[in-house]
């Protein structure tokens, strides 16, 4: 547990998750009925990009302050920048929305978002940042025991966001595994499950775990912006999505590539695949 997200908060992974997370949330808010979001690693909520820790490795500069201020170069982050702008008004880029404030602002009335994480300080954070907040809960406990804990939700409809800050070795077979668990237990909710990409034949590994998993209609959205030639840095991150919303393939294979064109490379580029497809 000494993983802190403020180090890296707003970097171009975060900005192709975030993005993705908010096209599904734009997408469950298009029905009246009320939807839950499961988030299960889910940080303090906020970031303070101007914090000293923020600036020891300044990786938002590469991320969203290369959106920041400019038109969005594909409609579909639009929903994403306006969740970003909406801790900003002022103008002035210094809070950056973690998965919880992106999901918190496409809530409606009737719907509800729950919040898991292990770290203790970031949970105590996490409760403050949603004090009062009725629509809120929040949870310290383990992501997989979490699972089982809150699926399936009341509502029928919703979104599960499984975000490890991969501390662990096995972090991939337990996100396999975590995932064939919740799927038997909520086979309709939509999954997303985020991976960072530094050795390929892990992400294959991975990929081939869930594939045998047997559970239908899975998608693979993928930004990489170096090429794939070492595994000692972060070469790019990927989202493996479970029941994706209707159309998200054909958005995504016109948003990444422009998401790519925008942030800084040395190579890389965007691919949407779909896994299993639908049974």
């Amino acid at each position: 547990m000494n993983y802190r997200h403020i180090f890296h908060a707003g970097n171009p992974a975060d900005v192709m998750k975030h993005a993705v997370l908010a096209l599904i949330l734009d997408h469950l808010r298009a029905k009246p009925a009320p939807f839950c979001v499961l988030d299960t690693h889910a940080g303090i909520g906020r970031y303070d990009l101007t914090s000293e820790q923020a600036r020891k490795t300044a990786e938002s500069d590469d991320g969203i302050g290369r959106l920041w201020g400019r038109p969005a170069p594909h409609p579909g982050l639009t929903p994403y920048l306006d969740a970003v702008q909406a801790l900003n008004p002022d103008g002035s880029l210094r809070w950056y929305p973690g998965s919880p404030r992106i999901a918190r602002a496409a809530l409606r009335p009737q719907d509800r978002m729950v919040l898991v994480e292990l770290h203790p300080d970031d949970a105590h954070s996490l409760k403050a940042e949603f004090t009062g907040d009725r629509a809120v809960s929040v949870h310290q406990s383990d992501a997989y025991t979490a699972l089982k804990a809150h699926l399936p939700p009341k509502e029928k409809r919703g979104l599960v966001l499984i975000d490890p800050p991969f501390e662990q070795p096995d972090e991939f077979a337990r996100m396999a595994e975590g995932l064939a668990l919740a799927h038997r237990r909520w086979s309709t909710g939509i999954f997303a499950l985020w991976y960072p990409i530094k050795e390929r034949a892990a992400v294959w590994r991975f990929q081939d775990a869930v594939e045998k998993t047997g559970i239908p209609k899975v998608l693979i959205a993928e930004l990489t912006w170096h090429p794939e030639d070492t595994h000692l840095r972060l070469n790019g991150s990927g989202l493996l999505i479970v029941n994706p919303p209707w159309k998200l393939d054909e958005t995504l294979r016109s948003m990444l590539p422009a998401l790519h064109d925008t942030l800084p490379s040395t190579g890389g580029g965007a691919s949407v695949s779909w896994l299993t497809p639908e049974a």
